[in-house]
């Protein structure tokens, strides 16, 4: 029997979560907990209906068996992340299954948890899922006329593919996963370049104008915008 700890009133938040379980013990069990910590549960025990629920309703999280009929859970994950949906996927896998959560992180999902599993431990993983940003998560980001397949190494501006080297590509990246947010030459060289690369601010300013070159349109505002004595940030507009 478990032993349910109330929730201070501070955390009585309801985020919607999606379990896709086709183990009734096991998916009877995360509901009731999941329920008892104040969240919106629905639960459907087919990949197929997973997929369908999915698509149709937005979910704050789903949490996904890999082992399922019809329609596997990597094949569940798979397609959703395709479709650019960002929704967190938390991959529930089978004891010492390794090739199992390889193939899940690869799929799209976040995080994984190994049957059998503490409900508390759920909990955790849960929560540590909800607080993380949308932009953190997703491997295709859109911003203005952009779009980007971080999975893929892919870009596009009005839909025409843009071929960008490398690090053009990890710094629009990063500016894209934090739009409007500010960051200086020296912040921007520690987060995108490694600690051995031949860098200086100079090198921010020459990477920036070749982004600018190649994405900006003409007549328009570049996306990539100067804050004066500060530093740069991608706006959408």
């Amino acid at each position: 029997m478990i032993a349910f700890q109330p929730l201070a009133p501070s955390e009585l938040i309801m985020p919607k979560i999606l379990i896709v379980e086709d183990d009734l013990q096991v998916a009877s069990s995360v509901k009731d907990w999941l329920l008892f910590e104040k969240y919106l549960v629905e639960h459907v025990t087919t990949g197929s209906e997973a997929l369908e629920m999915m698509m149709a309703y937005d979910y704050d999280l789903v949490i996904l068996d890999i082992n399922l009929p019809r329609l596997s859970g990597l094949e569940v994950c798979r397609r959703y992340r395709d479709s650019g949906r960002t929704c967190p996927i938390l991959m529930l896998t089978g004891q010492d299954a390794v090739d199992d959560r390889a193939n899940g992180l690869d799929a799209g999902a976040d995080d994984y948890l190994t049957k059998p599993f503490h409900l508390k431990e759920l909990s955790a993983r849960v929560r540590a899922l909800l607080r993380r940003p949308a932009t953190l998560t997703s491997s295709i980001l859109k911003a203005g006329n952009l779009v980007l397949d971080s999975a893929k190494h892919s870009l596009t501006v009005d839909g025409v593919a843009i071929h960008l080297p490398r690090m053009e590509f990890a710094l629009l990246e990063f500016l894209m996963r934090h739009p409007d947010q500010v960051f200086n030459a020296s912040t921007l060289l520690e987060r995108v370049w490694t600690a051995d690369s031949d860098k200086s601010p100079e090198t921010i300013r020459t990477t920036i104008k070749k982004l600018r070159n190649k994405i900006d349109i003409e007549g328009e505002p570049s996306l990539i915008q100067n804050v004066h004595g500060v530093g740069y940030k991608l706006s959408e507009l």
